[in-house]
């Protein structure tokens, strides 16, 4: 088999994203596959420039390969105030909003991405969306206890709440110990982002969205003929 076409345009957008990553920087790490991709650029400038950073893991998946790379990890509690987060995003729309938790980390990145000067996100060419939604849910994290009430308040706003499994079919646990819904609804609901999201937080037992409208991110979009720079 060939090299992946679109991985490649993540390693590509990755790439970019890290070359504005400055001697003695200190990061929030995402997590999924862009995240990782930008991992692997990290190390790769550490081992050939001698490049000096450290940074916060938003799940064990990613300290662990943060470990591997022999990337040095620090806290929230060391550093309460980041420099930079470093991730992916399930969809972009054009106004630089983004829908993420894909992963179930979306509490975690939410909170380093608020701890961050800067926001910077990496993506293929396929998360690039007219409008948010267009291809997935909002991925919502809730507590156990309250998911079945999180279901009948989410259907009473018209969405279409599904509960994520995992492969045995029993609720799938993040690291917080908490489930996770992806939350449908119709498009004209996402053209105001920020009034959806403080709707979904309204409901007691929600603890957080994937539903990223108030940062200002610089996106790292991976193509076929290069990397697009979008946002701030």
């Amino acid at each position: 088999m060939g090299p992946d076409p679109v991985d490649a345009q993540r390693r590509a957008a990755a790439e970019q994203a890290v070359a504005r990553v400055q001697q003695g920087m200190v990061l929030g790490f995402g997590t999924g596959r862009a995240a990782a991709r930008a991992l692997e650029a990290l190390a790769h400038r550490q081992r050939t420039e001698g490049l000096s950073i450290r940074g916060i893991p938003s799940s064990r998946a990613t300290e662990e390969r943060a470990r591997t790379l022999a990337l040095p990890l620090t806290t929230l509690e060391a550093h309460p105030e980041l420099d930079a987060t470093i991730d992916g995003a399930d969809e972009v729309d054009p106004s630089c909003h983004l829908l993420k938790g894909g992963g179930g980390a979306l509490l975690r990145e939410k909170v380093l991405a608020a701890a961050s000067h800067r926001l910077l996100i990496v993506v293929e060419s396929a998360k690039l969306v007219p409008h948010l939604g267009a291809t997935r849910g909002v991925p919502l994290e809730v507590l156990p206890f309250a998911a079945p009430a999180c279901v009948r308040h989410l259907r009473s706003m018209g969405g279409t709440p599904q509960l994520r499994c995992g492969p045995g079919g029993a609720p799938a646990v993040n690291e917080n110990g908490n489930w996770v819904l992806d939350c449908t609804f119709e498009r004209h609901v996402f053209e105001d982002p920020a009034a959806l999201d403080r709707g979904l937080r309204s409901i007691p037992g929600i603890l957080e969205t994937g539903l990223f409208w108030s940062f200002r991110p610089i996106v790292f979009a991976g193509a076929p003929e290069g990397v697009r720079t979008l946002g701030a």
